[in-house]
C-alpha cells in the first residue's frame, strides 16, 4: 500500500479520489487550501475508518508546500505517490479578462503543480521509486473560447508532464497525465451557469454546451477510479483521457486543422449551435 498525497481535497475530483484511495486500503494526506470550510471529506473519512488524514495546504505558497509536505512526511510518512489536482478556472475574453485573473490561473494550476512536484521529488529520485499524477484536461489539447487562461495553464502543464516524465523514468518514478472531459464537479456546473456579458459570443456559447453536456453528467468518480488504476497497473503510459467525451471531444478538435477550428469557432450563433449538433452530436442551443 502507498501514502498518497492530493491536492485540492475538498470537492470534487480531488475528494472523490481522496476517498477511492483511502477504501482501496492506501493512507492518504488529503490536502485543501481551508479544511474548516471543507469538512465533507472528514466527515465521511471518520464514519468509514478510512486512513485519511486532511491537511492545509496552498499550492500557490511556497512556504505552505514546504512546511505542508514535511508535516505529512512527519506524520504518515514518506510520500509516494503525488496526485497535482488542485485548480481553478476564469472565463473571460482575452480583452476583458482581468491581467490578475489570467495571474491567479497560471499559479495555482501551473505554478501549484511544479512546488509540489519539487517538494516530494528529490525523495523520490533517492528512492527510486514513486509517481506523479498531474490532471490535466482535455482543455490542454483544446483552445476554445473563453477559456483562454484555463486552455493556457493545461497546456503548459502536458508540456511540463512531457519533460519530467523524461526527466525521471531513469529514476524508477512514473509519471500520467489525466485528462478528463467535462465532469460534474463544481467548477464545470459553475461554467455551465455563467453569465457573459460581452460583445464575444464565445463565453455564453460554451456556457451552453457545458450545460447541455451535464444534462447527463458523468461522475468525479470516473476520474477517481482512473487515478487509482494508473497507481494500481504500474502503468507507464503517460496520457489518460478519461469520461465519455473525453476521446470525442479530442477527435473532434483532431478531425480540424487550425485554420478550420478557428473558423469555427468564429461563427455566428446559429451556424456555431449546428456545427456542435452535427460534428459532437449535442443540441446546446438553449430553449428560446
Amino acid at each position: 500500500m502507498a501514502t498518497v498525497l492530493i491536492t485540492g481535497a475538498s470537492t470534487g475530483i480531488g475528494l472523490a479520489t481522496a476517498l477511492a484511495f483511502g477504501r482501496a486500503g492506501h493512507t492518504v494526506a488529503a490536502a485543501m487550501r481551508n479544511p474548516a470550510r471543507s469538512p465533507e471529506l472528514a466527515n465521511v473519512a471518520a464514519r468509514e475508518r478510512l486512513p485519511i488524514t486532511v491537511f492545509t495546504m496552498d499550492v500557490d505558497s511556497d512556504a505552505s508546500v514546504v512546511d505542508s509536505i514535511a508535516r505529512i512526511g512527519e506524520t504518515i510518512g514518506a510520500i509516494d505517490v503525488l496526485v497535482n489536482n488542485a485548480g481553478i478556472e476564469r472565463m473571460g475574453s482575452v480583452e476583458q479578462l482581468s491581467l490578475a485573473d489570467f495571474r491567479a490561473v497560471m499559479e495555482t494550476n501551473y505554478f501549484g503543480v511544479i512546488r509540489c512536484i519539487q517538494a516530494v521529488l528529490p525523495a523520490m529520485r533517492a528512492r527510486r521509486s514513486g509517481c506523479i499524477i498531474n490532471i490535466a484536461s482535455v482543455a490542454g489539447h483544446i483552445a476554445m473560447s473563453p477559456m483562454a487562461s484555463y486552455t493556457a495553464s493545461k497546456f503548459a502543464l502536458e508540456a511540463l508532464s512531457e519533460c519530467l516524465a523524461q526527466e525521471v523514468k531513469a529514476f524508477g518514478v512514473r509519471v500520467a497525465i489525466v485528462e478528463p472531459g467535462i465532469i460534474d464537479t463544481a467548477m464545470s456546473r459553475h461554467i455551465g451557469s455563467s453569465e457573459a456579458h460581452s460583445p464575444y459570443p464565445q463565453q455564453r456559447r460554451n456556457a451552453a454546451l457545458f450545460a447541455a453536456v451535464l444534462t447527463n453528467p458523468a461522475p468525479a468518480s470516473l476520474v477517481a477510479d482512473k487515478v487509482l488504476e494508473i497507481v494500481s497497473s504500474g502503468t507507464w503510459q503517460l496520457r489518460h483521457p478519461v469520461g465519455p467525451d473525453a476521446a470525442p471531444f479530442l477527435g473532434w478538435r483532431n478531425q480540424m486543422n487550425d485554420e478550420a477550428w478557428v473558423d469555427f469557432g468564429a461563427l455566428d450563433d446559429d451556424a456555431w449551435y449546428e456545427r456542435v449538433k452535427a460534428d459532437f452530436g449535442v443540441d446546446a442551443r438553449p430553449a428560446s
